[in-house]
């Protein structure tokens, strides 16, 4: 693993580092303004310490980026690189403990302010790949009256990195597209000429935030300790479902062996098919 692969925006520890750095709320700002769609005039980041044990750990939410808006709003961004189980649960977790830690028990619901959640995924969501948009927005809607929103407290974005980098392959950039540069740039920050960069200062300051990450050794060592964390989890994620699926066909075929003797097959003829010793047969069916 080179220093390359880990020191790109798409690693959280990274992402975290650009977007969730008190001082760093221009970038920050120029990002939630191109998602939620309208300028944002002032962000207060909300920065915890990072301690190397969080980043093979995966301690819930230390590597999101929350910012309070200049309106109150709480923004909460994640980034994710593997798709998860139920992330889409996951998303709705994340947002009912922001929106809740807002009031104490006896106070007005009208402290309770609106909570976004951004996720920026470098994979399709399984739940929404019929839809072909890159960027979808989530409300409380009603059912038939769909432009009827029931309140506006709720508001979730789920970025799909892999979609949008497949529509861009069939039609050209739209350079004057806010989002799509963040997403381009989040994905592979090299994609972003110098034109693009001095037409948006925002971007043009996470890139430079980018390049002083990379010259510092104590970043470079977190960011791979936090690549070889999600490379190792996702590793034996899929060693998991390897042996799960052996263990599946093993037991399939099991059942079907079991169906072939209570039909009244013989064991000479059971293995043959299924190209197994008799021995084998003969355990697996008087074992059940």
């Amino acid at each position: 693993m080179s220093k390359d692969d880990a020191m790109v925006p798409t690693n959280d520890y990274v992402f975290k580092r650009i977007f969730g750095k008190v001082g760093n709320e221009e970038i920050t700002k120029g990002l939630i303004s191109a998602v939620i769609g309208k300028e944002v005039k002032s962000v207060k980041l909300n920065e915890e310490k990072i301690l190397e044990k969080d980043l093979i750990d995966d301690k819930i939410g230390i590597l999101d980026v929350r910012a309070r808006l200049d309106d109150g709003a709480i923004c909460n961004i994640e980034m994710q690189v593997v798709q998860s189980k139920d992330i889409e649960k996951r998303l709705m977790f994340y947002w009912s403990k922001l929106y809740s830690s807002e009031i104490k028990e006896g106070e007005d619901y009208n402290k309770l302010k609106k909570t976004i959640v951004i996720l920026i995924a470098d994979f399709e969501l399984e739940s929404i790949k019929e839809i072909e948009k890159y960027h979808t927005r989530w409300q409380i809607r009603e059912e038939e009256y769909t432009k009827s929103i029931l309140t506006d407290v709720l508001e979730i974005s789920i970025i799909s990195l892999e979609k949008l980098i497949k529509q861009l392959k069939e039609k050209d950039i739209d350079k004057k597209d806010k989002l799509i540069l963040w997403s381009l740039f989040i994905k592979n920050p090299e994609r972003i000429g110098e034109k693009e960069m001095m037409e948006n200062s925002d971007i043009k300051k996470a890139k430079e935030e980018l390049d002083k990450i990379k010259e510092d050794e104590r970043e470079q060592y977190l960011a791979e300790l936090r690549l070889k964390h999600i490379r190792d989890s996702h590793a034996i994620e899929a060693y998991g479902y390897d042996k799960g699926l052996e263990a599946g066909i093993e037991r399939g075929k099991k059942e079907i062996i079991i169906n072939m003797y209570k039909k009244k097959m013989s064991i000479e003829e059971i293995s043959e098919i299924a190209n197994l010793p008799k021995e084998k047969i003969e355990r697996i069916i008087y074992q059940n």
